[in-house]
């Protein structure tokens, strides 16, 4: 019997589980189901770590040749720091716009026959029981966690900082983080460009200094009017552009089991990455692999295939979680570490993760660790 499967969620990690499991067994039935429309989407650009696709080289030439050549790349990272910048060279990054990735991925889908159903809430999982398996790629408010949230082990922490996503036509050569101290307290913006003519821009607040600028009481308009003025200096006569750009705390999902019966998660319905490590949207797509990888072995034997899938799985993911995690407690304290001298800033920013120490940094980023020892 053909397998049949229902993916609720039609972002990357639902919209690629999808293509490979239809291009592996091209019997199968897949459908995708989506409550957006398929250009509706938040944010602006989504980045990657220095070589992040790599993995897509081998086991997927045609996608991986769909995305690269649409994103944009640079090998240094600066940091805008009050007292002077610095720029630590060797930490490559990628972007691409969100909405271009899910479009090209999409077209992956359509080449073996998947048409995912926008527009289409499921509004209670019931109506997917035809199905073999239901995988719930539907993101952090995840419908397929939430119904069975006791089961999965399901827990989500809210961040203390506010973020809101802005886009801007302003080019940056470079992923850029401007850190700024006002009279109401400090911010922090990650900006780096995702396409020749636009650039994402991300902008932080801590909970002190979100409060005494009275954010929470401003309006759309005069929020980017405020936050235009606060990075004046960066944007250079550019404006922000706003999609959905609304403040939010940053979610940690974290879920204890990654499926329960028939039910599966991955990407972000799974557990969230925090943005300052870029490295959610390849954790999703490395689960679609591994998902895709896990049922081809274990034909019709579920059981067997999403243990495995996990299996494979977790033991990378729980070291990102730790990096991601480490990340977002140093940027719960930014206005802190603001405090040190620019060189001792920068060495505090590039080791927050525990991924890097003094050792690999100089094999990394020798022109850094040269002007960092020199002192």
């Amino acid at each position: 019997m053909p397998l049949n499967v229902a993916v609720v969620g039609a972002g990357p990690a639902g919209l690629y589980v999808a293509y490979l499991l239809k291009r592996r067994q091209s019997g199968a039935r897949v459908r995708v189901f989506e409550q957006n429309a398929p250009d509706a989407t938040f944010g602006f650009g989504v980045v990657f770590s220095d070589r992040a696709l790599e993995f897509l080289r081998d086991d997927d030439p045609d996608t991986y040749a769909a995305i690269t050549p649409k994103m944009e790349s640079w090998a240094d990272v600066e940091l805008h720091h009050p007292g002077g910048i610095v720029r630590i060279d060797g930490v490559g990054f990628s972007a691409i716009g969100r909405l271009e990735l899910l479009g090209l991925l999409r077209e992956r889908a359509h080449a073996v026959g998947i048409a995912p159903e926008y527009d289409r809430r499921v509004a209670s999982l019931e109506s997917l029981d035809d199905a073999d398996l239901i995988v719930g790629a539907d993101g952090v408010n995840s419908l397929v966690r939430d119904t069975q949230a006791t089961a999965f082990g399901s827990s989500v922490v809210s961040l203390t900082n506010r973020f809101a996503w802005y886009g801007t036509t302003k080019r940056f050569e470079r992923l850029t983080q401007t850190f700024v101290r006002t009279d109401h307290g400090v911010y922090n913006a990650h900006h780096y460009r995702y396409s020749p003519n636009m650039s994402t821009f991300i902008v932080e607040a801590d909970a002190a200094t979100f409060e005494r600028a009275g954010l929470i009481r401003m309006n759309a308009t005069d929020t980017k009017a405020h936050l235009e003025r606060v990075f004046a200096q960066a944007l250079d006569g550019h404006e922000l552009i706003s999609n959905r750009s609304m403040w939010r705390n940053f979610p940690k999902v974290r879920n204890q089991h990654w499926y329960v019966g028939n039910r599966v998660l991955l990407g972000d319905a799974l557990r969230t990455l925090h943005f300052s490590i870029g490295s959610g949207t390849r954790l999703a797509l490395e689960d679609a692999i591994a998902l895709a990888d896990a049922l081809h072995e274990h034909p019709r034997d579920f059981p067997a295939a999403l243990a495995a899938y996990e299996q494979a799985r977790r033991p990378v993911a729980d070291k990102l979680i730790a990096a991601a995690d480490a990340s977002a407690d140093w940027y719960e304290r930014f206005g802190e570490h603001m405090a040190l001298a620019p060189l001792d800033f920068a060495m505090s920013y590039i080791t927050r993760s525990g991924r890097v120490d003094h050792a690999r940094l100089r094999q990394l980023s020798p022109r850094f660790m040269a002007a960092y020892e020199a002192r």
